[in-house]
């Protein structure tokens, strides 16, 4: 099974913003720190989503397991649904690349579970 931690950093509503992907299991242990353009925190946790899924779907795994301290996130995937337009286009490419997966399950965890994440997006924000 492969475990895939998101999460996203932003200083102040539309300011720089970061994510963090922390994969591990498989035989692989990967981190991205990447500074995106600015926006919202829920839109930057939309894009981790994203960003999480691609480098997933790159490892060719039986199992994904999504992690996310983000209930807005975790319950727009459930649902297969978003109201906010801003975050419809990431939704539909998550759901896509979801959907070429052989398994994949998302789960909300406290943030105390998601640092390693965490502090990836965090240090994304300062670069």
């Amino acid at each position: 099974m492969l475990e895939v931690y998101i999460d996203a950093a932003t200083a102040g509503n539309h300011g720089k913003s970061g994510i963090g992907i922390f994969i591990k299991g498989e035989g692989h242990l990967l981190k991205f720190s990447e500074p995106i353009e600015p926006m919202t925190n829920n839109e930057a946790e939309f894009v981790a989503l994203v960003r999480g899924l691609q480098e997933a779907v790159k490892l060719n795994p039986s199992l994904v397991s999504l992690r996310s301290d983000s209930k807005v996130v975790v319950s727009s995937v459930d649902k297969r649904y978003v109201k906010n337009e801003a975050f419809k286009p990431h939704l539909e490419t998550a759901l896509a690349l979801i959907d070429s997966l052989p398994l994949c399950f998302i789960k909300w965890i406290p943030d105390v579970e998601n640092r390693a994440a965490d502090a990836l997006a965090r240090e994304a924000i300062h670069r």
